[in-house]
């Protein structure tokens, strides 16, 4: 996984080559570039959290928003960001899975989908 951010970049999310590449390329299809990626983590999956990923176009009141290269936008709220802080955002496809994949060094356990952690 090759990652654009260097390691003495002090980000709360870390952004794969992959994953700027497609989030810039979903921007483009849409022809909005007011679009910015919203990481989120709710209650519910089968480890008890779980990831959302959406383009939103709205900034909260202590939303992070982090800036990446081809314009690609990420806003993480408050709440997420304690769950998030130091993850990485891959995109990737194999014979099993094609999509978004996050590596968060701070899940004790999570289940095979990628999508939930406890």
């Amino acid at each position: 996984m090759q990652s654009l951010e260097s390691e003495s970049t002090r980000r709360a999310v870390t952004l794969t080559d992959a994953a700027i590449a497609k989030v810039h390329e979903l921007v483009r299809a849409e022809d909005d570039p007011s679009l910015l990626l919203r990481i989120g983590v709710r209650p519910g999956g089968c480890s008890g959290s779980s990831y959302e990923l959406y383009f939103d176009t709205q900034v909260s009141p202590g939303d992070i928003v982090e800036n990446f290269r081809e314009g690609v936008r990420v806003v993480i709220d408050p709440e997420s960001l304690e769950h998030v802080r130091g993850s990485t955002l891959d995109y990737g496809s194999d014979p099993m899975y094609t999509g978004f994949a996050i590596d968060n060094p701070n899940v004790a356990g999570a289940c095979g989908c990628s999508s939930s952690t406890d």
